[in-house]
């Protein structure tokens, strides 16, 4: 058992629950590593010919063997599991209920959204107005809205919390594998039938699945395994992705599988997780030292808000750029792939002091006081559907000035009808 610096709280059952510095390290790579995938994916090709967007990313030859690295949304979804399983755990500790984990947990998620989709609306309403080329604005609003679909799917996962729990605790090895069917049941009624669509019900199973891995997390079985077993476990099933991927069924491409979500990414998550642990101790010894915990600390802490502007800000930077004449290299040359890191560093710092300035969107829902309860259940139904309902719009149409208006209104009377507290029951005032 490694020695990782935790902190410890009791559930509601007894049972301890560990914060691992290592699951905040791994959640703060993926944020930086997802900034660096968008950052070398978009190049902006400025000439006689005018302004163009192109992706130097997937146009190299080793973009799809380098996606089975870069793909790191499965192990970001186990990690949210984890913190879930710890969240929830606390949650019923405090005498809370179901209704408190909705209001807490979307209010966290959705809040920080806010600001990002009344400015969206606002650019893409003046973009239109001032005559900006259909096609170009277009490209650009799907780049902005693209990472808005984890909104969308995050937001289903955590809404499932509490259900998938208690499946957890009662069987947790026949969730898994129920999970996992239903995925691979969905993903061949897409084949067979062609329709596409029909691989959005893998939002549930896909995520899900990623998610009950969290849960094993935090119980501490990955920790019990040998880590032999743990690498076996890792290879066998990079064997068997691998070769499914390369026979026509799912793309060899882990970014292509990602919208609607695919089988190959659940499996990746199985991998992702046993070499995570594999590496816990060299990691948790890392995660001693204050110069580690100091950057985990500074990019985790506001990691929801740098991963919503993180593109917005590079596309706004590009074009403030482009307005004061600075020379763009060619997208996929020597020259331009060189400038990434420098652009890398510029995104994450913009973003920070964004976050920075728009900490207030950040905070978490206060802790019900005595007396008090959350609102009750078609209020809370009625603001899931305005929180989660718009990401999923994005998701699926893409961004637009009246998807983004629709976002704007919604997305904050879902966060403040959450952010209400009554008196409970029986209790005539707070």
């Amino acid at each position: 058992m490694s020695t990782q610096p935790v902190q410890t709280s009791v559930d509601a059952r007894g049972i301890i629950a560990q914060r691992d510095l290592v699951v905040d390290l791994i959640r703060t790579a993926c944020v930086v590593l997802v900034v660096i995938v968008h950052v070398t994916m978009v190049g902006i090709a400025a000439d006689d010919a005018g302004i163009r967007v192109t992706s130097p990313l997937q146009q190299a030859d080793w973009y799809v063997p380098a996606t089975w690295v870069g793909q790191v949304m499965p192990l970001f979804f186990v990690v949210g599991g984890f913190a879930s399983a710890v969240g929830w755990r606390s949650t019923l500790a405090r005498g809370g209920g179901a209704r408190d984990w909705y209001a807490t947990r979307l209010v966290r998620l959705f809040r920080p959204a806010v600001p990002l989709l009344v400015v969206l609306a606002l650019g893409l309403g003046v973009t239109t107005a001032l005559g900006t080329p259909a096609d170009l604005l277009a490209t650009v609003a799907f780049g902005i809205g693209s990472p808005l679909w984890f909104l969308a799917a995050y937001g289903i996962t955590q809404c499932c919390v509490p259900l998938m729990a208690r499946l957890h605790a009662s069987a947790p090895w026949r969730t898994l594998g129920m999970l996992l069917l239903l995925a691979g049941l969905v993903d061949a009624v897409r084949l067979t039938t062609g329709v596409a669509d029909v691989g959005l019900l893998n939002l549930g199973p896909v995520w899900l699945f990623a998610q009950q891995l969290g849960f094993l997390w935090a119980d501490g079985w990955f920790r019990q395994r040998s880590r032999a077993l743990l690498a076996v476990v890792a290879v066998l099933t990079y064997a068997v992705t691998v070769p499914i991927t390369l026979v026509g069924l799912w793309s060899p491409d882990m970014l292509q599988d990602l919208n609607p979500p695919m089988l190959p990414l659940a499996l990746l998550a199985v991998a992702q997780v046993c070499l995570v642990q594999v590496l816990h101790a060299p990691l948790s010894r890392l995660m001693h030292a204050r110069a580690a915990q100091g950057v985990v600390f500074l990019l985790g802490r506001d990691g929801m808000t740098v991963y919503l502007w993180h593109l917005p800000l590079f596309i706004a930077l590009n074009g403030i750029a482009l307005f004061i004449g600075v020379p763009f290299p060619a997208p996929g040359s020597a020259t331009w792939w060189a400038t990434r890191a420098v652009a890398v560093v510029v995104v994450l710092a913009t973003a920070l002091a964004v976050a920075r300035g728009l900490r207030w969107f950040d905070r978490p829902l206060p802790r019900l006081v005595p007396g008090s309860d959350r609102p009750a259940w078609p209020v809370v139904a009625l603001a899931v559907l305005c929180t989660v309902g718009p990401a999923f719009v994005v998701m699926q149409l893409h961004l637009s000035f009246g998807v983004a208006v629709l976002g704007a209104v919604l997305v904050p009377i879902g966060v403040w009808l959450l952010s209400r507290t009554v008196p409970a029951a029986g209790v005539t005032r707070i």
